[in-house]
């Protein structure tokens, strides 16, 4: 459903609503429509689909997927200036434009519209990762997540077994979910530009995760081996008291060496234990 509305610059919306980037909100602002379509681009068929859009800030990203065929927009934004500003762009879409002022952090976000939905977001450096982990709790709610990161984070979500950036996020996110890195994305494209690099990552939930395990145990069982990632599993994981031979892992690997599989394996044995955390 592609509209033919004509709207201000968003730096002009900035202006109007003193909509100054705030450090303590982690907002660094997209104003490339190009790229914001790019993105939309990204998140696959719309036709028939309602998406989330976490924190729009101006709207440049709101923008995009309003112009796509998708059924509704739902925006999620803690900051009253930024909801103003949606409010504002809800006058030219009044029926497919949703505005749920609040921290995304404490909503329950697949209640906020029907399914089948999908969820993109330019996320605040500072929270992506919390937000990241609550989401994947809930993925089956979702169709797909198209999310920006810091490109280290990005990295760490797509890495493989044996690279240094492989930990928790890569396990944890391939475990439930196909993930692509799509394009990077650079500093100068923001207003204000960030210290880093940024990157898209698509999550496409799988229809069953790799391997049986629990959601919690898996977080505990990555965070002490890639705690200690120098550490033999033997030590990282002493507390367990694992059989490597019964599990057939090798005592003598290191948490990067170890597959996601192989770490719901020894997540399943933790099951039948206490887990001390450290």
């Amino acid at each position: 459903m592609i509209n033919n509305i004509e709207l201000p610059p968003l730096k002009d919306v900035i202006h109007q609503f003193e909509l100054n980037a705030r450090k303590k909100l982690g907002q660094n602002f997209l104003l490339d429509l190009n790229l914001t379509r790019k993105i939309v681009g990204f998140t696959g068929q719309l036709k028939d689909v309602h998406v989330i859009e976490i924190g729009p800030g101006p709207g440049g990203l709101t923008r995009a997927l309003l112009e796509s065929n998708t059924l509704s927009v739902t925006v999620v934004e803690t900051d009253p200036r930024a909801v103003q500003v949606m409010e504002n762009l809800q006058s030219h879409y009044p029926d497919r434009l949703k505005i749920i002022p609040g921290d995304a952090i404490k909503l329950d976000i697949a209640t906020l519209c029907p399914a089948p939905r999908i969820l993109v977001a330019n996320l605040p450096y500072n929270i992506a990762t919390v937000l990241l982990i609550g989401w994947l709790r809930q993925i089956t709610d979702f169709q797909r997540m198209t999310l920006m990161f810091q490109k280290e984070v990005a990295d760490r979500i797509t890495a493989t077994p044996g690279s240094r950036t492989y930990g928790r996020l890569s396990v944890l996110s391939q475990w439930l979910c196909d993930v692509h890195l799509d394009f990077n994305v650079p500093k100068t494209a923001f207003t204000p530009p960030p210290k880093v690099m940024s990157s898209v990552v698509s999550f496409i939930p799988r229809a069953e995760p790799l391997a049986k395990a629990n959601l919690q145990t898996l977080q505990t069982i990555t965070g002490l081996a890639f705690g200690q990632r120098r550490k033999m599993l033997r030590r990282s994981l002493k507390s367990l008291e694992l059989d490597f031979d019964a599990l057939d892992i090798s005592p003598t690997l290191r948490a990067e060496d170890l597959s996601v599989i192989e770490f719901c394996k020894i997540a399943q044995a933790a099951d039948q234990k206490p887990i001390e955390n450290s």
